[in-house]
Order: structure tokens, then sequence, then C-alpha cells
């Protein structure tokens, strides 16, 4: 990243009327660079746009950000020190009463001054005014918004409490350019035509009741866009309702977190093409990017970009089960502490595992809770909340009659772990395996010395973690072909690359199995996948014995292979399954040996199975 070695000009003005300017020029301010714990690798291209002038030069006593280890909170601090203005604005405008600083009143400056007729035409003063807009101060829209003006895009953000927009402009967004505003009206009022508005506001209601008011105000070829974690069906509805006003409606999936948000995340955004190609310089500008490029594409059109966040985020709910399966059996066969098992990631991190989340399971497990002087891990609640991303991703698997069985398995774990209080019963009655023997027997079923063992539990995971994203791009290939999207498994993995949860070295396999063949009914299908996956399967039918034996569960593992196994077969036993049910219900089936839906008479003496259709009597 290139580094101002001067102050910034001053050529944005004040964000607030009464800021001190003096004071504002005299802050320093951190480069913009990622900090430790970043989701994707530093930008390896040239930046689509300068620096932005108010980008100063880290203080002399500031932590370099590379190698620089900051504990979950200190990067959540962090935040809070990449623009310190707020410092000085209250050195400097703040009033002692009952011995607490409080904050002058403040007024928003507009970036131009208009009039507003009753019919809602916009008279601009200026003849220049920023195109987009940002609606919701939240986490993830506070970053959003300093990664668009940092990248040379100027925007005007609203949020439905006014305070807390004063208070972002005298903070975080202190020299920025960043400009805000108190309505909705003066938001539209303030943009440029046609205006780009993105929507960082909670899924569901929220966002229907912001488009109720705001798509009045809006005029033909407006763009809005939806950057919540939305179902995509709604997406859907918004697309057209809102074309039906001649407005562009894009949902477009956010991955990377508020760190993400504001050092580059993955973007995924789906609606009309036009649209995508007249935000596509901001959203290039913007995302992640790595050795393949910026970490956003075109999805496709309607929902498929928030179809495409929700399959991300149940693949996200996939890994981190098998990761917490590989930490309990080294936890509970192996005896190794956190710590211990902390190295053991750091060390897969650097092979074929290597990934956001096996970095972040590293650092976790080393943190050390100040009060206990334990593991943090060793004193956190055992209880997995969820937001339903997951549970949507099951749902559309089996309306397309597509398994995605570790998913699933990953959100039932979630769910049981809440149970609390039904597991401590439980622990009282349900008895577990006798005396599985000690460490050295865990050792020996695992491969042979502590070596071996963890070698073995290695294999596991990098198997279990291929068989789930395969199972998250064919159900992503079944939507395609059903709703006729179009969709490029290859771009997608591409994207996925850096910025986002699920980043890992793997996806550059996928990226390469789609990108040669676009028609892989199955990622397990591919030569190169197919090949690494017969060299670690060995591993992880060790690791499931193993937990088995010490009654470990490992559903999310477990689930992983049987899928495997599933796919391998020539005859399974569905045969049996479907005699029972034309037994019980006269449902039919097909036989192996001729054509024809076929029928037996179970009940009759020796009768032969007649080739005609009956009526369903019954469903099983």
């Amino acid at each position: 990243m290139r580094h101002h070695p001067h102050p910034a000009p001053t050529r944005h003005g004040p964000q607030l009327r009464g800021l001190d300017r003096s004071r504002r020029r005299g802050v320093a301010r951190r480069p913009c660079r990622p900090p430790p714990g970043h989701l994707g690798p530093h930008r390896t291209q040239p930046e689509p746009h300068a620096e932005p002038a108010w980008v100063h030069p880290p203080p002399r006593d500031a932590p370099p950000f590379p190698g620089e280890r900051l504990s979950p909170a200190g990067l959540a601090r962090s935040r809070d020190s990449l623009h310190p203005g707020l410092s000085s604005f209250q050195s400097g405008n703040t009033q002692r009463q009952g011995g607490e600083h409080r904050l002058q009143a403040v007024q928003f400056r507009l970036l131009i001054a208009c009039t507003t007729t009753d019919r809602g035409a916009r008279h601009p003063v200026s003849e220049q005014r920023p195109h987009v807009g940002l609606i919701g101060l939240a986490v993830m829209g506070e970053n959003l918004a300093l990664n668009i003006a940092r990248n040379g895009f100027p925007l005007v953000v609203y949020n439905r409490t006014t305070v807390r927009t004063e208070e972002y402009l005298a903070g975080s967004a202190a020299g920025t350019g960043i400009t805000g505003v108190a309505t909705l009206p003066d938001l539209v009022a303030t943009l440029e035509p046609p205006r780009q508005i993105i929507l960082m506001v909670k899924a569901g209601v929220p966002v229907d009741a912001v488009l109720t008011e705001l798509a009045p105000l809006l005029d033909p070829g407006d763009i809005v866009v939806d950057g919540g974690n939305s179902y995509f069906r709604d997406s859907e509805r918004r697309e057209a309702e809102l074309a039906a006003q001649n407005l562009m409606f894009v949902g477009m999936g956010v991955s990377g977190g508020e760190l993400g948000a504001l050092w580059g995340p993955s973007l995924m955004p789906g609606g009309p093409r036009e649209a995508y190609d007249i935000l596509e310089p901001m959203l290039t500008a913007i995302a992640a990017t790595t050795d393949y490029g910026p970490c956003v594409t075109y999805i496709g059109p309607g929902g498929s970009g928030h179809y495409v966040k929700m399959i991300h985020n149940g693949i996200e709910y996939g890994d981190m089960q098998l990761i917490a399966e590989t930490y309990d059996v080294m936890r509970r066969a192996l005896a190794m502490p956190a710590t211990e098992i902390a190295d053991v990631f750091a060390a897969w991190n650097t092979r074929a595992l290597e990934s956001y989340l096996i970095e972040v399971t590293s650092e976790v497990l080393r943190f050390i809770d100040t009060e206990t002087g334990q593991p943090i891990v060793d004193v956190i609640l055992d209880a997995a909340e969820q937001k339903g991303t997951g549970r949507w991703t099951i749902e559309s698997a089996l309306e397309l009659a597509s398994p995605v069985p570790t998913i699933d398995a990953a959100v039932t774990a979630r769910n049981l772990s809440a149970l609390r209080g039904l597991r401590v019963q439980a622990s009282e009655v349900l008895m577990g395996p006798k005396s599985p023997g000690g460490v050295s027997d865990a050792q020996a079923m695992l491969g042979g010395d502590a070596d071996a063992a963890l070698a073995s539990l290695e294999s596991a995971l990098y198997f279990s973690k291929v068989s789930s994203y395969a199972q998250g791009m064919s159900l992503l290939a079944a939507a395609s072909t059903t709703y006729t999207w179009d969709l490029n498994l290859s771009e997608i993995a591409r994207i996925w690359t850096g910025g986002c949860i699920i980043r890992a070295a793997f996806l550059a396999d996928i990226m390469r199995a789609y990108s040669e063949n676009p028609e892989l009914t199955n990622l397990l299908l591919d030569v190169n996948v197919a090949r690494k996956s017969d060299e670690t399967v060995g591993g992880a039918r060790r690791a499931i014995a193993t937990a088995r034996s010490w009654g470990i569960p490992v559903p999310g593992t477990s689930s992983a292979l049987d899928y495997f196994d599933t796919l391998r077969q020539i005859a399974l036993p569905a045969n049996l399954i479907q005699a029972q049910r034309d037994f019980f219900g006269a449902h039919t089936y097909l036989r192996t040996d001729r054509e024809g839906i076929h029928h037996t008479l179970w009940h009759g003496d020796e009768q032969p199975s007649e080739p005609v259709p009956l009526q369903i009597v019954t469903d099983a």
C-alpha cells in the first residue's frame, strides 16, 4: 500500500461545524493496511484508485501492523485507533458537566446545499455531488463506509438514530470526507443520479421498512444494494417490486466480518447486470484482492448473490464443526491442553489446511483469560449460537434434492449444544464406553505414535473439508440449474480466496476443477480432488473409529465420510426401502432388468409383479 509522507490537505473541509481544523490536521493516522487477523492477504495488484489525501503516516510511537499481535478485544479497539480524531475533537470541543465530558451539540454538514420542492425535485447548488449513499451505521456499515471513502469514493451516510450518525462523524469518520444527513429525503437530495445506495441494516422487516420509505424518493435508474444477510427469496421479491418502479435492486452478500468490511471483504452481488456494471468500479476497489484478482464478481440475476452468500455461510458452519470435532479428539482422547492444540493448528496452517478458520482457531486456543489465567476456550460455555443461514442452506438442499449432510450435521450439533440442561441430565443417566484406554491406546488407534496420530487427524480434517465443500458446490450447481442463474462456480471459488471466512488454500483446487470442466457434476469427481480424497480418507476412518471408541461425537466428520462412501457405491440398500414402500403403500418401484413402473401383489400367492402404476395411498 502507498503511504503519504505529508499531512493531508483539508480539501474536504470540516466534517462537523465547531470542529477545530487545526486540531484535526494535526492528528496523525495509521496507514491504510490490514491489521493481523485480516481475512485475506495484502493486496498484490495496483489499487484501482489512488489513496485519498486524508490518509496520514503512522505516529512514531504506533505499534506496527505487520506481526503485531492483538487480542480479539484489542482488534475491536484498534477500530477506534485507526482515526483518533475523536480524542482531539473532545479535547477542544467538550464541556465538563458533573465530572463527565459531554460532546457539544453538533450539526451535519451536507456535501451540497440544496432545496427540495413539494414534488421532490432536487436543485443542487454545487456541480459535484457524490453518487454513493450508505444507510445503517452498525459496525459493518460504519467500516464499509470507511473502506469506500478510503478508496476514493465520496459518500453520504444516514442512520435511523441521528445521534449515532453524529458520533460516527465526530469519531472514526472524522477527516475522511464522509458526510452525514439526518433524514432519507436529505440523503436522496444530496446524491447525484444514478444514485447508488447501500443498505447495511438488519435482514428481514427492517430492509422492507427502509425500502418502503426510500423507493418513492428515488429516480428511475437509481440502484439500491442490500448488503445484509437477507434470504434470497426476499431479495428476488424486492428486485421485482423495485423494478416495477424503474429502480434497480442488487442483493449483495458481504463476507469478512467487521475487519473484512474495513480492509476488504468478499462481495457477492446479484441482480440486474446493468446495475453491477455501474457499481463495479467501486466494488472492485473496496473488495479484498488476492493473486487471483479482486474478490468480487457478478454472480447472476435475481437473488443469486444472497443465495451464494447463504451457501458460503453453510460451508462455514460445516468447516467450524469439523475443526471443533478435531479439537475435541485431541483434547479428550489425546489429553492435549489448549496451548499444545494451538501449536498443532498453527503447523497445519502452513500446509494443505491453510485457511482463515485454521489460523483463527490457533489464535483462539492460545488466548489466556485474564481473570482466571486459563485458556479462554476452557471457560467459554459450550452452547453455540447461530443466525439462521445454516438452516436456510439445509432447507434449500431439501427442496432441490441436493444433500449437504455435513452442513446439516453442523446445524444439528449447534442445536444440541444449546440443550445444555438436557445434556447435563443425560450425562448422569446415559453411559458411554467403559475404560476406552489411555493416550497411548488412542495414538495406536490413530496410527501409532503421537506424530502418526496427529497426521491421521490432519488427514481426517482435510478429507472432511473437501467433502463438505463438494456438498456446497453441488448445491450451488443444483440451484443454478433450477433457477436458471448460470452460476460460474470457478469464479465463485475465486472470490472466496480472500476477504471471507472460508478463505482457504484448497479453493485453488476448486477454481481449477470448475475452470477445466464447468459441467463437473460433483467436485469429488475431479481427478485431482479424487486423488487427494483417496490419500486422506484413511485418516478419516481412523479418526472416526477412535472417536467412537472414546464416545466422542463426531457427526460432521462422520457425515463427510458417509457422503463419500455413499457416492462411490454402485448399489445401495434403497432397493429394500422401495420394496417396503410398495408393500404397505403401493408406491411402486423400478426394476433393474426391464423398463416400466411396477407394483407387486404382496399378499397374493406367488403373484408376479405388474407393470401398472397405482395410486399412492400413503406416504413414506
